[in-house]
């Protein structure tokens, strides 16, 4: 039924316009044409973690504002793994250069939920401790401990 009504009105707009649709004017496609009209959306070459870690490193140096550095950590905390130590040194450094705490902090809570554990937390915690002692960076749990 509703198919015969889009026929129905495509015949009467046709009609309306007075435009003869002779079949030189249509162009044809053969059926060899269509078979090789395929997208391929997944035709790309996977990333390994190494290079994704040197991307956001390479990004999180060069964004130059706090959209930018948003953006960028919205994008690195996307994918199905854990950024690297010195992914999210890079961007606690955007961070400060960028002189956002606000985000420096939510780093932190997002590699929290990022983990798997608390043992990863953990260790990403001694890994970055001398990072966040340089920028003066505190916890969620350090600033509102009642919250933790």
């Amino acid at each position: 039924m509703f198919a015969n009504t889009i026929r129905a009105a495509l015949r009467q707009n046709t009609r309306m316009l007075a435009i003869p649709a002779t079949r030189a004017a249509i162009p044809a496609f053969n059926n060899s044409a269509r078979l090789f009209a395929v997208r391929n959306y997944s035709d790309h070459d996977d990333e390994t973690f190494e290079e994704f870690s040197v991307r956001y490193e390479k990004e999180f140096e060069e964004a130059y504002d706090l959209f930018e550095v948003q953006r960028v950590l919205n994008n690195c905390f996307s994918y199905d793994l854990v950024p690297s130590p010195s992914v999210i040194e890079k961007a606690l450094r955007a961070c400060r250069r960028v002189n956002d705490y606000a985000t420096a902090v939510r780093v932190f809570e997002g590699l929290k939920n990022k983990v798997e554990n608390p043992q990863q937390y953990k260790a990403y915690l001694d890994e970055l401790k001398d990072v966040r002692e340089e920028l003066g960076v505190d916890l969620k749990e350090e600033l509102f401990p009642e919250q933790a």
